[in-house]
């Protein structure tokens, strides 16, 4: 059912009211708080609350649904699918801010103009710069000619225009059917001029949007706090009372409260999880995961049922809310295609990586790791996300003896040192980027028993979590892990990670393949469908013969709230969901 939240006219909130305050924890750094520059999960979680996307995600309607968020209504759609038209509301205004000079500065169609030009702007090096360069007619050129300099932001182009104040026009060179659901996401808010001008480079740590939040306080990797933005419009919570008996809940806990409800948001970075639970279990957070290690202590589940599970009597019995599900992703082992080690994609190399996928035991991490809260990843696209193939196999079954003859086969020897050589004979070792927590040294355990297994030496090389990211961005280093969770529950938000056009971006392998790279073209034009699930299907073996990922697994979500907590419900493509929330202690 859809969850909706009007406008309408709310009681004054009395002055004696005590502040709510939200308490929720991050397992890893941000990186800022520019839309255009970043595209981490920690940092769009702040970004969501902050800024304004043109549409959003119903909060309660399983299957996802896009619906208006700062438009009137869905945007109208020309006849040959190329030509959208969206209607802002009138009277939305971002949060005071110096750069406004003092005055009240309301969101207008332009500022949608500027916040997608300025995806392509070669000076702000946009990790989604592809999103939209290449689709928006007249875009790529305006980017092409700025070079290496700043877009002229002042260039009319056909593809992305105002018509009015409050009438943004967006025209494509070729169907974009997936268009609505990233607009839905953290991609795309609206950006005031004036601010990114005032701020220019340090553009991550002023962020002012139109959203129900502002950033009060940015301590990096170690604290973040949110407060209500002063400015923002009046609306009220209404959601269906005649859904299933969760979505009921939520309506009775929410309905007619004033959105958001809560007053000031504090994030605390918290990268080991057995400190993060227990500040969950003192009260110190109000939301919070069960750490894998204690997934058996938290959860009681079905042995033969993975899928199965509740929360034991002790949580269950005090009021601890769990919202559960297998989560909308995918994680993954990316070999450097450029690394001159393991990429490239001469027989050798590619046996040396099918050796590497084959001598690691996923089953065993899915079991000691992830506790069996986890499934074998076997499709790029995950269940529950459209272009899914649930028939597909494309993960290379654990087989040390098969990966040490495939390497034998092509002249990776064992030497006297007791490792194998390069077939030209010379020494080599895999530069494997890791983090310094204790669940990354679980993993790196299983990792050296892998390389053991083969013979081939690894070098962990430890560095921070925003560090990682750089280094992939950066195509410096050998093999590092990853997550991609959906920002929008379509096939195409999986499929662009290898597209060569995303090196440097979200394509953390850099891959570049002529084939998959026409077929991904090919098949972003394609609404859901038999004709797009062909290509995936293409696709998935191009990446299965390649291999320059080994597939990881999927993992249950098992979010947690406190019992004061009110609206709770994990949604699978917010980044977060602190905004729809209220806490009663």
């Amino acid at each position: 059912m859809a969850a909706l939240m009007v406008w309408g006219s709310l009681p004054p909130l009395h002055a004696a009211a005590a502040e709510k305050v939200l308490h929720v924890a991050f397992n890893a750094p941000e990186t800022g708080f520019d839309p255009a520059k970043i595209s981490d999960i920690y940092s769009s979680a702040v970004i969501e609350h902050i800024y304004d996307p043109l549409l959003t995600f119903d909060y309660l309607a399983r299957p996802v649904k896009v619906i208006p968020n700062v438009t009137t209504s869905m945007p109208a759609v020309s006849a040959d699918g190329l030509t959208y038209t969206f209607h802002l509301k009138k009277g939305i205004h971002f949060a005071p801010d110096p750069a406004f000079k003092g005055k009240k500065r309301e969101l207008t169609a332009a500022d949608y103009v500027y916040s997608i030009k300025r995806l392509s702007d070669p000076t702000v090096a946009s990790p989604l710069s592809d999103t939209f360069t290449d689709k928006l007619v007249g875009l790529a050129e305006l980017a092409r000619k700025a070079g290496k300099g700043k877009l002229d932001y002042d260039t009319p182009i056909e593809g992305v225009k105002t018509l009015d104040r409050y009438t943004l026009q967006l025209k494509f060179k070729q169907p974009f059917p997936s268009l609505p659901y990233l607009l839905a996401g953290s991609w795309v808010e609206g950006q005031a001029r004036e601010v990114i001008d005032a701020y220019g480079d340090n553009s991550n740590a002023h962020p002012v949007g139109t959203g129900p939040y502002k950033l009060a306080l940015w301590q990096p990797g170690n604290r973040i706090v949110l407060t209500r933005n002063p400015n923002f419009r009046r609306e009220t919570f209404r959601y269906p009372s005649d859904g299933d008996a969760e979505d009921r809940k939520l309506a009775s806990q929410m309905n007619g409260k004033a959105y958001p409800q809560i007053d000031r948001i504090e994030v605390s970075i918290i990268q080991e999880e057995q400190p993060m639970w227990l500040a969950f279990k003192s009260g110190e957070l109000d939301l919070a995961g069960i750490p894998q290690p204690l997934i058996r202590q938290v959860l009681r589940m079905d042995p033969k049922n993975p899928w199965r599970a509740e929360l034991k009597p002790e949580l269950r019995d005090k009021g601890v809310q769990l919202s559960r599900g297998l989560g909308e992703e995918v994680t993954f082992y990316a070999f450097n295609m450029k690394d001159p080690v393991v990429g490239g994609l001469s027989k050798d190399k590619i046996a040396l990586r099918r050796a590497i996928s084959m001598a690691f035991d996923t089953n065993e991490t899915i079991r000691d790791i992830r506790r069996n809260q986890a499934v074998q990843v076997q499709y790029i696209v995950p269940p529950n996300v459209a272009g899914h193939n649930p028939n597909f196999r494309a993960a290379y079954p654990y087989n040390p003896p098969l990966a040490n003859a495939l390497l034998d086969q092509f002249g990776y020897k064992v030497g006297s040192d007791g490792y194998r050589h390069q077939p030209n004979g010379k020494p080599f070792a895999i530069d494997f980027l890791t983090g310094p927590t204790a669940i990354d040294k679980q993993w790196n355990e299983y990792w050296q028993k892998a390389f053991d297994r083969i013979k081939v030496k690894v070098n962990f090389r430890v560095m921070q979590w925003n560090e990682q990211v750089k280094a992939q961005r950066d195509c410096k280093f050998g093999m590092n892990g990853g997550a991609w969770s959906a920002d929008y529950p379509d096939g195409d938000n999986f499929t662009q990670l290898l597209y060569g056009g995303n090196i440097g971006n979200s394509n953390n392998a850099c891959y570049q393949s002529a084939r998959y790279d026409k077929l991904y073209e090919q098949s972003r034009l394609l609404p859901n469908g038999p004709e797009r699930d062909r290509l995936y299907d293409q696709m998935n073996k191009i990446v299965a013969g390649d291999t320059p990922w080994m597939f990881s697994d999927i993992r249950f979500t098992n979010a947690l709230a406190q019992p004061w907590v009110r609206g709770f419900k994990h949604h699978p493509n917010f980044n977060a969901i602190w905004r729809f929330l209220d806490v009663e202690k």
